[in-house]
């Protein structure tokens, strides 16, 4: 039986001005599924997390989680039931312990401190980073940072986790490992990445946008090996190494 919808993006559009960073988007993800969004820079794949997750307003179309309209919710509700991200330019609280930043994530259904402190443990536990627990953000590693910024969001108990470029410094076995006990806990994924070793190995599907637009999506296998792919992103050079 097929797996029921958990986000459908309905020809989504964003435009600045002119300028369209998303244009008439559609894809769906179904529940359980590893998805990632790969194109060049600039493609629009951060604009469209930011518009799917109520941090920019759309400039048409709709946003379905679990067949709900949230085209126009804030990003505070938008999380509250049930999305989480993180962001490609790392975003922690510096001058706060790990499981503090942690807990900040924690309290947005715990409303006990000691409750949101047996989550945010548990949480860096599962993301191997319990033993820096008392470090400051600011005591962190760039690849320590986003492993922080991935249990932030895995603290609200999201059921859709939205990982913008989050994974860098983890080798690709580590990256594979995290992403299928994340599906394994119950969670949908969608992903940027740029690395495409790393979306072969962890993706079901993968979407690919080139100026805005989408311009193709399908099993990994077969994205990498589209003409059209190769010349607007992966370029002659993968095509080449990978055959």
């Amino acid at each position: 039986m097929k797996n029921s919808s958990c986000l459908e993006v309905k020809g989504v559009s964003k435009h600045f001005g002119g300028l369209y960073a998303n244009d008439n988007i559609d894809f769906i993800v179904s529940d359980g599924e590893i998805v990632s969004i790969i194109g060049p820079n600039g493609a629009g794949k951060s604009t469209l997390f930011n518009c799917i997750t109520g941090f920019y307003p759309v400039s048409s179309g709709t946003v379905l989680f679990h067949g709900k309209d949230i085209t126009r919710y804030r990003a505070d509700r938008i999380c509250k039931m049930g999305i989480a991200r993180t962001f490609q330019i790392v975003q922690v609280i510096s001058d706060m312990t790990v499981l503090e930043n942690v807990m900040t994530g924690a309290l947005l259904h715990f409303t006990k401190i000691n409750h949101a402190i047996d989550k945010a443990e548990e949480v860096l536990t599962f993301t191997g980073l319990i033993g820096k627990k008392n470090f400051l953000g600011t005591e962190l590693t760039i690849a320590d940072k986003k492993k922080l910024e991935v249990s932030m969001a895995l603290a609200t108990q999201p059921k859709l986790l939205m990982l913008d470029e989050s994974m860098a410094g983890l080798t690709v076995v580590e990256l594979r490992g995290m992403i299928e006990n994340i599906r394994k806990n119950g969670m949908t994924v969608v992903v940027v990445e740029h690395v495409m070793e790393a979306v072969m190995e962890i993706s079901d599907r993968v979407i690919v946008l080139n100026s805005g637009k989408k311009i193709m999506e399908g099993p990994p296998k077969e994205v990498v090996s589209s003409k059209e792919v190769i010349q607007a992103y992966l370029g002659e050079k993968y095509n080449a190494v990978r055959q």
